[in-house]
């Protein structure tokens, strides 16, 4: 669609940790011709879409995606209830809102787990994980978030990810608030799940989720305790694998805007998105302290723990 001879939207400034601001173009991409999801035609843009959120985060032959009809949430959901096996732990690396989200599924689920409480404002304690780990065999799975985003607090995932394949554990990261934002290599950060939402980093619209994981255990999971009918992890897959679709209604709609969202992703490129998205950062933090305003979470920690010094090359930002 010439999204050039429409009429421009009203572009609202938004503060809130998402939805993002979409441009015009993913706006409008919602605007097709009726389709049953059910249609090959449809199967193929949900099977182009799948490649390309592997892509987005460099996950290759070894990684497949899971997409839900839902908002983030539905993809802790998934992965803390499909990813366990039968007498087995998961170790909650909390050190946030978003993190203790993970745990109160736990509870819901009534799954035995670890809750590993740590300083909410500071990057989770790597030898914590590890003495966790340490002291008890029964945990199967880590998991946590890259970027809290209650706080701006960014962990180590690679060193957490070393870690826990150092106890063959699967490593699952949520990466809602830096999927497509942040730089992200599954294999070098040492992940094995990851997750996101479409009105995230591909900047389209709320109600596409989708998990990125390992598809060896993915096929693995079959075997593990069906916890969850709606949200089952290996079931989807299985299901998107045979049929190309969804085994719910799809919002259909929605894909349209998220294909036209990685399209652009993909336009503006990994780096340049990044370095964008630095400059805002930069612009928030020296706004906010010529206002007078004293930052709770130190630029040396929101920085440092992201490995912002390997994907930016800009030291000007560690102060």
């Amino acid at each position: 669609m010439d999204t050039t001879k429409l009429p421009s939207i009203k572009r609202n400034i938004l503060l809130n940790p998402g939805p993002a601001t979409t441009t015009d173009s993913v706006k409008y991409a919602q605007v097709v011709p009726d389709i049953c999801p059910r249609e090959e035609e449809f199967g193929d843009i949900m099977k182009q879409l799948g490649r390309d959120l592997v892509d987005i985060v460099h996950g290759g032959d070894a990684f497949t995606s899971v997409l839900f009809c839902g908002s983030g949430t539905i993809n802790i959901d998934a992965t803390v209830s499909s990813l366990v096996p039968a007498n087995k732990k998961i170790l909650i690396v909390n050190n946030g809102a978003y993190s203790n989200r993970a745990a109160e599924v736990c509870d819901y689920y009534h799954m035995d787990y670890v809750n590993l409480k740590l300083d909410i404002t500071q990057p989770a304690d790597v030898s914590k994980v590890r003495e966790a780990l340490e002291n008890d065999a029964d945990i199967a799975a880590v998991y946590c978030c890259h970027n809290e985003t209650g706080t701006g607090v960014l962990n180590p995932i690679r060193e957490i990810g070393a870690v826990a394949h150092e106890f063959k554990c699967t490593m699952i990261v949520d990466t809602t608030s830096t999927y497509a934002m942040i730089p992200i290599d599954m294999e070098k950060d040492n992940l094995d799940f990851v997750m996101s939402s479409a009105q995230k980093g591909i900047m389209a619209f709320t109600g596409l989720s989708y998990t990125i994981g390992r598809t060896s255990i993915l096929e693995a999971s079959k075997d593990y305790p069906t916890r969850s009918y709606y949200t089952n992890l290996y079931m989807q897959y299985s299901f998107i694998k045979k049929t190309g679709q969804m085994h719910f209604t799809p919002p259909v709609q929605t894909i349209y805007a998220a294909r036209q969202g990685i399209k652009e992703y993909f336009e503006e490129g990994e780096q340049p998105k990044w370095a964008r998205h630095q400059a805002v950062w930069q612009a928030l933090v020296d706004g906010s302290e010529a206002l007078g305003f004293k930052l709770l979470i130190k630029k040396r920690i929101s920085v440092q723990a992201g490995r912002f010094i390997e994907v930016s090359r800009r030291p000007e930002l560690l102060v």
